[in-house]
């Protein structure tokens, strides 16, 4: 909680506002373009890993939603099996058509049972090595640093108009919902967290999260199993 009280921020003037995300976007830029051109032989390796213990393909694609509803390609390193040709006939993703108020708070996406982690993906996802193309997502401007998580197509369709507000900023490859719970989080936990990021968002509570990744990624190994703040 102290850190919560820590991040409030006061009502912002419209040019103060504006402001915020012109730097936020500068910041993405040259902290995306940076990290680009520092990991690219880490980019490699990851590859020719991939390649030669789990075969192709090396990236994993998916159409996502981002900012205002507007959809985009999302890619990251492959961390699952192929899905059979059955299987990947099969709609992707067939959610309930009784979710008329919205994505029920409870709900918790799993992956596709017939899939399974590679080798490789055990520590990419560890890590979350596997975001790192995601960098370019940040450069081309599809993303930020540090917002929500870019949600599934399918899942915003069924967005009431409270969960459509974490819309309002571009998707992030870190956020306070990430860095405030686990990968085991619900829907209404998540949209909580989002929407407490887009209504107190500043550099100072970016750079928090940021600390906060870096800190649970690389000196913990992971995520905390818990809630931090």
């Amino acid at each position: 909680m102290e850190i919560r009280q820590n991040v409030r921020s006061k009502p912002a003037s419209y040019i103060d506002i504006n402001m915020f995300f012109i730097v936020k976007r500068v910041v993405d830029i040259i902290g995306s373009f940076i990290l680009i051109l520092i990991l690219w032989p880490w980019l490699l390796i990851i590859c020719y890993r991939i390649l030669k213990k789990d075969g192709g393909p090396i990236l994993f694609r998916q159409v996502r939603m981002g900012k205002d509803n507007r959809p985009f390609l999302i890619r990251k390193f492959r961390t699952l099996t192929n899905p059979s040709k059955v299987i990947r006939s099969l709609p992707p993703h067939p959610f309930p058509k009784s979710w008329n108020n919205g994505v029920p708070d409870q709900f918790n996406f799993n992956r596709d049972p017939y899939q399974n982690v590679t080798h490789t993906g055990r520590w990419l996802k560890k890590y979350r090595l596997d975001r790192l193309p995601l960098l370019y997502n940040v450069l081309k401007g599809d993303m930020s640093l540090v917002g929500p998580s870019p949600e599934i197509v399918e899942i915003v369709e069924y967005y009431n108009e409270y969960q459509a507000q974490r819309l309002q900023v571009k998707p992030g490859i870190t956020g306070f919902a990430q860095v405030n719970g686990n990968t085991n989080q619900n829907h209404d936990q998540k949209i909580r967290d989002d929407l407490f990021y887009i209504k107190n968002c500043s550099l100072k509570f970016d750079m928090i999260i940021k600390y906060r990744t870096i800190k649970h990624i690389f000196i913990n190994g992971n995520f905390k199993r818990k809630r931090l703040l």
